[in-house]
């Protein structure tokens, strides 16, 4: 779709208003919007302005300008306007300079794929995320000087057993027994259905749906792959439509990774691949069916992955769930079929075309253009450096000993580590000039200082179980 197309869908939908959308620097879609009468061909060449201070980690206030770039093929219908509302994703530019923002993260995707192209190894990426999350009823949280809390809830949580709901009708999913019981006990079925005929209505196709493991409203929808930029974009898309959706229903969503105690947390497993024309260079005759540059692939996979952990799995709530001996992979191996591992290579099919890597640590806090991109450029240095990923581990990883763990090497403990080896590891991230030193930089302090220092300052409510009669 180009600008004449995008305006005929405007015209043809009698679109009341024209919504622009763009991701901050932290992965969360922002917009703004205007009328017909505003919307005209120059505006896809010219672009519109914005005060860019405003937006978290972006331009000081004074160098605020900026200018939002509509892409002309992202246009759709906003499903969830009262009122016809064509929808455009936008990147974003300097009014001075007419450059492409360097802090823009659908800029580094783009440059990411355009760096992919330059190395000849391959034309495109796939990409295929697996987000999880919980449709919750109730939210409740707050943090002042002299206390702390919060309160979740759900219909489906196994801790209402016992609640009077005038009746309890019970079939409430076991704590880690979620996994595809159908309804009752799934009460949530008709709401993912919705969820995914909207998604397929702005152009998403969807695999399948289903409950995931933990109680208390944990679900998945699986997208089908797309390349990197596109699945970004579907990914914000994705998660606008689960919240809009929930809150429809009177319930309210959320991507954190690990939002109850005691039951599985929630991740985004990435299935990627590369191909050349229509050739799939991932499949070959080595281990699980794959090819020599898919196995390097996972090696750069493997050796960045402390790094990557900064952009995969960006907040202190990623790393409840990264706990050793718990759901999540945090032992860097991989394996086929294998789901403790780290890097896994599924075996459903024997066609080469479904040959592919599934990286199974990243989480849905993750913005998917930084995400993606990062680990793209981790795989294409292990491609050009012919790393080896040694050899594949073959057990449940969750159960082997501290003895046989010893020299397998493991994920951050917490997102200051990760901060920390991603200020020691991202030489790898500035080839091509996809990622840029001031984006690494600005990264890394934004999250120092709003996120790992603002949450040292607070006392924790189970440190008063452990400590007040000290």
């Amino acid at each position: 779709m180009n600008a004449k197309d995008a305006l005929k869908l405007m015209k043809d939908r009698k679109a009341v208003a024209i919504d622009f959308k763009f991701n901050d620097f932290l992965g969360i879609w922002q917009h703004f919007t205007i009328p017909p009468s505003e919307m005209e061909e120059a505006v896809f060449e010219e672009g519109l302005g914005f005060d860019g201070s405003s937006i978290r980690g972006w331009q000081p206030i004074h160098a605020s300008d900026m200018l939002v770039m509509p892409d002309a093929s992202t246009a759709v219908m906003d499903p969830f306007c009262a009122e016809p509302t064509l929808s455009l994703i936008c990147n974003i530019v300097d009014p001075i300079t007419k450059e492409d923002y360097s802090r823009d993260p659908r800029n580094v995707a783009r440059k990411a794929e355009a760096y992919l192209q330059s190395t000849g190894i391959g034309d495109v990426a796939y990409f295929g995320p697996e987000p999880e999350f919980f449709i919750l009823d109730d939210i409740r949280y707050g943090q002042n000087q002299h206390e702390g809390f919060y309160f979740l809830d759900s219909a489906e949580g196994q801790w209402n057993t016992g609640r009077e709901e005038h009746p309890n009708l019970g079939y409430k999913p076991r704590y880690k027994e979620g996994y595809f019981p159908v309804p009752p006990t799934d009460s949530q079925q008709d709401i993912r259905t919705e969820m995914t005929r909207t998604m397929e209505a702005v152009g998403i196709r969807i695999e399948r749906q289903h409950h995931e493991v933990a109680t208390a409203g944990q679900a998945e929808i699986d997208m089908r792959f797309l390349s990197l930029v596109k699945m970004a974009d579907a990914l914000n898309w994705y998660k606008y439509i689960v919240k809009n959706v929930a809150r429809r229903h009177g319930k309210t969503a959320t991507f954190m990774p690990k939002p109850i105690f005691g039951d599985n947390g929630s991740g985004m497993h990435c299935h990627q691949s590369i191909w050349k024309g229509e050739k799939p260079l991932f499949a070959g005759n080595g281990y699980g069916g794959l090819s020599e540059l898919a196995m390097h692939y996972i090696a750069g996979i493997l050796k960045h992955a402390p790094a990557l952990a900064a952009f995969t799995n960006p907040t202190t709530n990623s790393y409840r769930r990264l706990v050793p001996g718990f759901e999540a992979p945090v032992n860097l191996a991989y394996s086929s079929r294998n789901r403790s591992a780290a890097c896994r290579i599924p075996m459903y099919s024997p066609s080469p075309k479904a040959k592919r890597v599934e990286v199974r640590f990243p989480d849905p806090t993750a913005n998917g253009y930084l995400a993606f991109a990062a680990m793209l450029m981790a795989g294409l240095d292990g491609i050009q450096k012919r790393l080896s990923p040694g050899e594949p581990l073959d057990k449940d990883i969750y159960a082997l000993t501290p003895e046989e763990l010893h020299d397998v090497p493991s994920m951050p403990a917490s997102l200051d580590e990760a901060l920390s080896n991603l200020q020691k590891d991202h030489e790898f991230l500035l080839q091509g000039d996809v990622f840029t030193t001031d984006v690494i930089e600005t990264w890394i302090e934004y999250k120092m200082a709003n996120e790992v220092s603002a949450m040292r300052l607070r006392p924790h409510p189970h440190e008063f179980n452990l400590y007040f009669d000290a």
